[in-house]
């Protein structure tokens, strides 16, 4: 206690990371404060309580502005989608690939197009959030409140994306991930006393088990967001002028789950087609009414099982379009750099691939299991808002936002010659040094 108490005087005894820490509880207040604002025209005491399936979801990751009716209904969402397209089209499209290896400047031309790309993509979703909408709660429906609407909503939205840049440059962390964890985290204290209140004086033991299960959960999550598999790189010696460098070795980490959350957004989204397409049918056909049922129903074994399915190849995929084997290989050979007993170029990728394919299947079959873990603690008796947090796309971004986090003040506090937080010295957090050939 005395050793966070003395880390707790050393973060703000540092000018620097006090300023940054205030800027972004600033930042943040400001979000929070704009999620409770109901759009003009909209009656607050009319609207639908909670939202239910992907706007469920939704409204988790917009801490309830979605359910709101806020001028942050949408949040920074579609920045987020902006950006996973912009991300597939580095990899399909040549013009973009160029502009990633342009370095910081074609990263500044890329974020750019994303932000342009963020407005017709606001606007497309706006008018589906419109639909969302309890008729009974617009108070002049027309064409009027619509466009004002998706103009207030853009609006709202590119303000978000303004402060997840200013949390990033002014405060600490990233902003744009900030923003979607303060969202979900704003949710677990009613989360947390619903769940109390739920189980009463009777149920006070099975509230601590959950409460301790929850504990290996998020354990759990951890060791899958560090886990690292270490590939072994030696440099040959080199000299310049008259100093001589000794060969030095280092490591390429291998990330265990290179693809993070992606892979259940992805699943995520294309679990609700069979329900909708079954919809359709469902009062011509007795399988398509059995299919609309069951995938309707997070819980069911049939949903579980395709979703984890999903899961396992939306993996593959996005680690196969994130980590380039054969880029890797050339880095390596154009700094002198081999892995021990592989031959630079194609061997040194094809054993670079043959380990990252490895390595993604337990990655994967961790990130399925976490992903249906919800389900699971909503059939033992958790109550719905808090069996959300026992997984899923929430737990994820949740952990990886907060190591981030840690590990950037970790170097706050090392570069001031001030003990870190922790004993070993170091958080191993997902920004930490990346050993690559450079």
């Amino acid at each position: 206690m005395n050793k966070f108490i003395t880390t707790i005087k050393n973060i703000f005894a540092i000018e620097d990371l006090r300023t940054r820490i205030l800027n972004t509880l600033f930042f943040i207040a400001i979000y929070r404060l704009g999620s409770y604002v109901v759009l003009p025209g909209v009656d607050p005491n009319r609207l639908k309580q909670g939202a239910q399936g992907l706007f469920g979801i939704l409204d988790t990751l917009l801490g309830g502005a979605f359910s709101h009716a806020s001028i942050f209904a949408l949040g920074i969402m579609p920045y987020i989608s902006a950006s996973i397209v912009l991300q597939l089209l580095t990899i399909a499209v040549p013009y973009f690939q160029k502009l990633q290896k342009e370095g910081e400047s074609g990263r500044k031309k890329i974020n750019q197009y994303t932000r342009i790309l963020t407005i017709p993509i606001v606007l497309a979703q706006s008018v589906g959030f419109i639909a969302t909408i309890n008729a009974d709660a617009i108070m002049n429906p027309g064409v009027l409140f619509t466009v004002s609407t998706m103009i207030i909503i853009t609006a709202g939205t590119l303000f978000c994306m303004w402060l997840g840049e200013k949390i990033t440059d002014k405060g600490i962390g990233n902003g744009i991930s900030m923003i979607i964890m303060i969202g979900i985290v704003s949710r677990f204290p009613g989360a947390i006393i619903g769940e109390a209140a739920a189980k009463g004086i009777n149920g006070a033991l099975i509230f601590l088990l959950e409460l301790v299960v929850l504990f290996f959960v998020v354990m759990l999550v951890i060791v899958l967001t560090q886990a690292v598999r270490r590939i072994p790189v030696q440099y040959a010696k080199q000299i310049g002028g008259t100093t001589q460098l000794n060969a030095q070795r280092q490591f390429i980490p291998m990330k265990v789950n290179a693809a993070g959350v992606m892979p259940i957004i992805f699943a995520q989204s294309l679990m609700f087609v069979p329900a909708i397409v079954a919809s359709v049918w469902q009062n011509d056909s007795d399988m398509a009414s059995y299919i609309g049922v069951k995938f309707s129903d997070y819980t069911s074994w049939q949903y579980n099982l395709v979703f984890g399915v999903l899961i396992l190849l939306f993996t593959y995929f996005y680690t196969a379009i994130s980590v380039n084997p054969n880029q890797i290989a050339d880095d390596l050979k154009r700094s002198g750099g081999f892995v021990p007993g592989v031959k630079p170029g194609n061997d040194t990728s094809e054993h670079i691939d043959e380990i990252l394919t490895r390595i993604t299947l337990p990655g994967a079959l961790a990130l399925a299991l976490i992903a249906i873990f919800p389900a699971f603690a909503l059939l033992l008796g958790v109550t719905r808002p808090f069996s959300a947090f026992y997984g899923g796309t929430s737990l994820i971004i949740m952990v990886g936002v907060v190591l981030d986090t840690l590990n950037q003040v970790e170097s706050y506090l090392l570069m001031r010659h001030y003990d870190g937080m922790m004993k070993s010295g170091k958080v191993r957090g997902r920004t930490q040094d990346i050993a690559m050939a450079s």
